[in-house]
């Protein structure tokens, strides 16, 4: 929701009027007395033209006393002064009836005073300025809600998907909080029925409350009324009379209760009811939004939660876990706990459980994060602390694979490629050195162990970091990409396929990581894996090809040994149609056919017609149309016999293909 009011805060409409802004001239300039019949027509032009510019003048300055006063409203109402902000739109609206904006924010206003109606007037107002107003339609969305008219709040939220489809996302947090009321309402109404009746839950609840907010009581006394408590919130109206009789109040304020999820006693009788209380709290916001909403405004709560992570005690780690397992699940929950806990603490002591895993603690660790991973927010309150919180747990256990840790790794790879997609965060990782002397650690213990299940994940998450340029991965690149070229021989298609997606993008940071890879066989690899490669390993092998024919002499040597007529290229070139493929494969010819007499050996094959239909513009991006006519042009210069040469008319001809495929490439890149 917050994030929806900012971009609601930030819209800035133009007024597109329809209001009727005819006015009676009360005050007509005096007229010669011998009327109108007998004044000419050029005369009579004159006084309409310089009546309109007098109307011009004066909205021109109604505009600017309105738009004046508006900026005074404004900043009254980011001071939290809504009735000054009132006072000055409205003042506004005396000077320009017609400003879409001036109704918009007294509606803002109107609804921070709790004037419902009044803003719901305001927003039909500015719909007759602006039929398509984004603001009033959310306003009024808001004003409904608020009157507890569910139907029509949802009926002006969905209105702003009709005018703009891009907004689904802002849409469905309302929609969301437009159900969520209408089930809160619905269930507080169900409790009070219940509490009326003056039977079953309708009075356990009350009363189990009532002993329990009694001070100086034992902790056995506190964990058998927990206990009794628990059977009668397991359905949302006892989760509900729970709430409405100040249950959360009532327990987070028990001082005794308070000290032992502080961790002040620790005594075994504290323990147990350390554990009631969590026991107690999960089953109140199992599937109830408002008592996970509430929970979270409790303060002992926000700091217990976290803490009690590291307690000595299974138990009480077990059902703190399980707490934050159940609010990591649905989306609300997840904001709500990153909005109210310390996330820093948090991601540094679920790492801890990863890290020291005993009775599966480290599943639902790995899990809560993998969780918290998909939000945005969550991202952005991790990027300051990325180094203590995360990295370096992480790297700690990649350095130390083992039977204990094997199963944990995917799923923790997988929250850690989920963190990455933040471009922040992207960045520290790929240049943290910590991450890239751990990887080729990982990457021996995993291929001499056989984890291929940790292989595969870390593989792909090597590639997606390797692809922002480093220092840190240029030194770390010859260990990388000598490990990588271990697993090539591997017999899982898809270890060898990220093997070479790591070689793809990590090569071309390091000449001396492309020396090393050349010389122990890389080019003929590459080249029996594009034979019969799938669509991924192709696309990874053709760039690590082509990153080492365009670096060294000796692997285009390498290359002609293997193929004298270049046959994969060609084959590339004629068959693909993934751009990054073709621009690799032409730009990989280019190279090789600067070898002398390779240029004769391609004569008779279908080469000059591959290379013309790319360099014409067969293909949908310039690079493929740049790569194939510098390749074109080799070929011409290179071969006195080719086709395309037998003047110097088509070495000019192909000159101008890469001088125009160079403009071209220029202007795309601008």
């Amino acid at each position: 929701m917050e994030e929806a009011d900012c971009y609601i805060a930030a819209l800035d409409e133009p007024c597109r009027t329809k209001v009727n802004k005819t006015k009676i001239n009360t005050n007509p300039p005096l007229q010669p007395s011998f009327g109108l019949q007998n004044e000419s027509p050029g005369s009579f032009m004159k006084l309409m033209e310089r009546d309109a510019e007098d109307r011009r003048v004066k909205r021109i300055a109604k505009e600017k006393k309105a738009t004046a006063l508006k900026d005074k409203g404004n900043e009254a109402y980011a001071q939290k002064d809504y009735e000054s902000a009132v006072k000055y739109y409205s003042d506004g609206l005396a000077e320009l009836r017609d400003m879409q904006q001036l109704y918009t924010n007294r509606a803002q206003a109107y609804i921070k005073l709790g004037k419902y109606k009044e803003a719901i007037s305001d927003c039909e107002w500015a719909l007759k300025c602006n039929e398509r107003c984004i603001k009033a339609f959310v306003h009024m969305g808001r004003a409904y809600l608020e009157l507890k008219n569910y139907n029509e709040s949802r009926h002006f939220f969905e209105k702003i998907m009709e005018i703009e489809p891009g907004m689904e996302k802002m849409v469905k947090e309302y929609l969301t909080q437009v159900d969520l009321e209408e089930k809160r309402e619905t269930r507080e109404t169900n409790a009070k029925l219940e509490f009326d009746k003056g039977e079953g839950k309708g009075t356990t609840v009350p009363q189990l409350l009532e002993n329990l907010s009694r001070p100086d009581q034992t902790p056995l006394f506190y964990c058998g009324g927990l206990e009794i408590l628990l059977r009668a919130v397991t359905d949302c109206t006892g989760q509900t009379l729970f709430r409405l009789n100040n249950g959360f109040s009532i327990i987070g304020s028990n001082d005794l209760v308070r000290s032992c999820l502080l961790q002040k006693t620790v005594d075994a009788h504290s323990r147990d009811l350390c554990v009631s209380v969590l026991r107690l709290w999960r089953a109140l916001c199992c599937g109830n939004d408002e008592n996970q909403k509430m929970l979270m405004m409790c303060p002992v709560t926000k700091q217990a939660t976290v803490h009690l992570l590291t307690s000595e005690h299974v138990a009480v780690q077990n059902e703190c876990l399980a707490l934050l397992c159940l609010y990591s699940h649905m989306p609300h929950g997840r904001r709500l706990a990153i909005d109210s806990l310390n996330m820093h603490m948090l991601v540094r002591n679920l790492m801890a459980c990863i890290l020291l895993p005993k009775q599966q603690q480290e599943n639902a660790a790995v899990n809560i994060l993998e969780n918290f991973a998909t939000e945005k927010k969550f991202h952005i309150q991790l990027r300051n602390a990325l180094t203590e919180s995360v990295i370096v747990p992480f790297t700690s256990i990649l350095r130390s694979i083992n039977k204990t840790n094997r199963q944990i790794l995917p799923p923790l790879m997988s929250a850690i490629g989920s963190l990455a997609r933040d471009d922040v965060i992207h960045h520290k990782l790929a240049h943290d050195p910590e991450c890239w002397d751990a990887f080729p650690v990982a990457i021996r213990q995993c291929s001499a162990r056989e984890y291929k299940e940790i292989l595969y994940p870390m593989l792909g998450l090597i590639i997606n970091l390797s692809t922002t340029p480093s220092p840190v991965i240029q030194e770390h690149a010859v260990s990388l990409c000598g490990c990588c070229q271990g697993l090539l021989s591997d017999s899982d298609g898809g270890v060898i396929t990220r093997a070479t997606g790591v070689l793809s993008t990590v090569l071309p940071q390091s000449s001396e990581a492309v020396q090393l890879v050349i010389q122990r066989g890389v080019v003929r690899t590459m080249c029996q894996l594009l034979k019969g490669a799938g669509q991924d390993a192709t696309k990874y092998a053709i760039k690590t090809l082509t990153v080492c024919t365009a670096g060294s002499h000796l692997a285009r040597e390498e290359l002609l040994k293997s193929d004298k007529k270049l046959s994969i290229l060609r084959h590339l070139l004629g068959s693909s149609c993934d751009e990054l493929v073709l621009g690799n494969a032409a730009l990989c010819l280019a190279d090789c056919l600067q070898l002398e007499g390779i240029a004769s050996n391609l004569l008779g094959t279908d080469i000059v017609l591959l290379l013309l239909r790319h360099a014409a513009g067969d293909a949908k991006k310039t690079a493929v149309q740049l790569n194939a006519a510098i390749a074109l042009a080799t070929l011409c210069r290179s071969a006195p016999r080719c086709p395309l040469s037998p003047t110097t008319h088509t070495t000019q001809a192909a000159d101008h293909i890469v001088e125009s495929s160079e403009e071209a490439v220029t202007g795309y890149k601008k």
